[in-house]
């Protein structure tokens, strides 16, 4: 299968996820999800395999983390990042609030401009990637081609 061809699909299941409530630690389509559910419960469709179980996790997590662990499970899974100019719909997008904080946020992106995110309250919604969200991308990291 191309990566295109991939990341065609990567971006339809998630979008199914588009209505799923927001529920923090939730990764159940349909039932509740946050940002890390969302990406988890796509990566188990596409793959066919899950990610490591994050553990229990409060809302202030990456504040409180003393290292960068969402960077570190996406090098973990994904592989090393790759430019934010070479990304491509289909695309694990992670962003920190500001300079020098952990990366707290994830979601997939759906086109050039738009991604796809659990985003508290409203839910796993389709946004678009306007400048205030684009500035705060820490990392993109590619789903590897399942087998």
């Amino acid at each position: 299968m191309s990566g295109d061809d991939q990341g065609l699909r990567i971006v339809a299941a998630a979008r199914a996820w588009i209505g799923t409530p927001y529920r923090h630690q939730g990764s159940r389509k349909g039932v509740g999800c946050d940002c890390l559910g969302l990406v988890r419960g796509v990566w188990a469709e596409i793959t066919g395999s899950s990610t490591q179980d994050p553990g229990a996790y409060a809302p202030d997590w990456a504040e409180r983390a003393g290292s960068d662990r969402l960077i570190i499970a996406a090098r973990s899974h994904c592989g090393d990042a790759i430019p934010v100019s070479e990304a491509r719909p289909g695309d694990i997008i992670l962003f920190r609030w500001r300079a020098g904080v952990s990366a707290k946020h994830a979601g997939i992106l759906s086109g050039p401009d738009h991604f796809i995110h659990a985003y508290e309250p409203v839910g796993v919604i389709e946004s678009v990637l306007v400048p205030s969200w684009r500035h705060r991308i820490a990392a993109v990291h590619r789903i590897p081609q399942a087998d």
